[in-house]
Order: C-alpha cells, then sequence, then structure tokens
C-alpha cells in the first residue's frame, strides 16, 4: 500500500508540474494516468469534468482527490491532492523568495503599484457585472413592458441587507455564503 500510494503521488506531482494552464490542462494526463494504471478510467475523468464544473475545485484537484479516495480513502485523498498542489507551492515560494529580493528596487515598486488598481477593476468589473445579471432582468422587462419588471427584487433586497449586515456584523464570509443559501431556499429565489 505505502509503495502504491507513493507512486500515486509521484504521478500526481508530475501533473501538477507540467499541466500549466489551470484544470483543463490537467485532462491530457489524466487521461494518460487512466490507461497507464487502474486508479480511474477514462469514463471516470469524462464524469469528473462534469461533476467539476459544479463543484468548487479545478478539475485536477477534483480528479486527484477522486483517484486517491476511491483507491485508499481519506489518506489516498490527501496524498494524491498534496502530490498534484506541491509543485505549484514549491513555485510560489521560489518566486516569492525571488521576488522579496527585489521588491526594494523602484521598478519592481512601480509594477506593483499598476498592478493593483489594474486588479481591483477587474475585480470591479466582474463585480457589476454579476450584479447586473442577478438583479435585473431585461427579458422579463421586455416581455412585461414595465419598468419594475426590470429589477429582480428579492436579488436586490438580498443583496442590500447583506452589505448592511457585513459592514455592522463582522463574520466570515462563509457566514455570509451559508445565511444567502438558506435565505434563497426558504424564500425560493
Amino acid at each position: 500500500m505505502m509503495a502504491e500510494l507513493c507512486l500515486m503521488f509521484f504521478e500526481f506531482f508530475k501533473v501538477g508540474l507540467f499541466s500549466i494552464g489551470g484544470g483543463l490542462a490537467t485532462l491530457p494526463f489524466l487521461y494518460d494516468l487512466a490507461g497507464k494504471y487502474d486508479w480511474f478510467t477514462p469514463q471516470m475523468v469524462s464524469d469528473m469534468i462534469a461533476v467539476s464544473e459544479s463543484t468548487p475545485g479545478p478539475i485536477g484537484v477534483n480528479m486527484a482527490t477522486y483517484a486517491g479516495f476511491v483507491n485508499y480513502g481519506v489518506v489516498g485523498a490527501l496524498v494524491t491532492t498534496l502530490g498534484l498542489v506541491t509543485p505549484s507551492i514549491i513555485i510560489i515560494l521560489v518566486i516569492a523568495r525571488f521576488l522579496q529580493s527585489f521588491s526594494d528596487q523602484p521598478a519592481v515598486k512601480k509594477v506593483f503599484s499598476g498592478l493593483r488598481p489594474t486588479v481591483t477593476g477587474l475585480i470591479g468589473a466582474v463585480a457589476v457585472s454579476l450584479a447586473a445579471t442577478e438583479m435585473f432582468s431585461a427579458a422579463v422587462w421586455d416581455s412585461q413592458g414595465f419598468a419594475a419588471a426590470l429589477f429582480q427584487w428579492k436579488s436586490i433586497i438580498l443583496f442590500a441587507v447583506l452589505v448592511v449586515m457585513t459592514r455592522k456584523i463582522q463574520r466570515h464570509p462563509l457566514f455570509y455564503i451559508i445565511l444567502a443559501a438558506i435565505v434563497g431556499i426558504v424564500f425560493q429565489f
């Protein structure tokens, strides 16, 4: 069992090391593993793609966790998941160490002073787009023809309440996500 877990760690380590570009980049490696070992089948990879689209986490991490769990339970899930993410952790630590030695350079400071507002703008653009999608419905307005139909009032009220609550009550974001899910179920959003 120990030798098999080490092999799984090593194989998923290679997947994590060479699949540059995110979850979908892991797919060729996962199909290759399905052909080499009996940990999972190509059909299971296809099923995992479907599951990964509806669950949090990238395909590669979900597949590594799944393959490890199916073969060796929780220990296997931990081993394979660590195998997949370890290369990223190592690379980020090396980059952070390398960047730390240059962080006081004026050029690096200028780069980061330009990146911060850019990232903030990108996040803001996504927030505005998401808010528009969730709080306004042009299709309903077009079909009913009156302005009040443009607004999804339940979503707007929930948004406003959560904004006020997050300002007044300092809680972990997960608290608000769970609260919103409960409200969505109770009021049938």
